[in-house]
C-alpha cells in the first residue's frame, strides 16, 4: 500500500511543507502570525559539480520558482 502523498507524486518534505501551511492557517489570527513566522525558511543550497560548488540560491525562492515553472508547464 502506497501512502497518499507518494501516490499524489510529493516528497515527504513538499507533504509536510502543505500540510503545515494548511494547519497554519487554519489558526485564529494571534496565533497564525506567530506559526507563520516559525514557519520562514532561511535555508541555501548549491549544487556541486565536478568538484566545484555552483552559485548559493535560497531555497525558499528556488522552491517558489519550481512551483510556478510546474504550474506553467501543466
Amino acid at each position: 500500500m502506497t501512502f497518499a502523498w507518494k501516490a499524489a507524486g510529493l516528497s515527504y518534505n513538499r507533504y509536510l511543507a502543505v500540510a503545515s501551511r494548511v494547519v497554519r492557517r487554519s489558526l485564529k489570527d494571534d496565533k497564525r502570525l506567530l506559526a507563520e513566522r516559525r514557519g520562514e525558511m532561511e535555508l541555501r543550497f548549491a549544487k556541486w559539480e565536478n568538484g566545484k560548488q555552483g552559485e548559493n540560491k535560497n531555497l525558499a525562492e528556488a522552491n517558489a520558482a519550481s512551483r510556478v515553472e510546474a504550474a506553467g508547464s501543466s
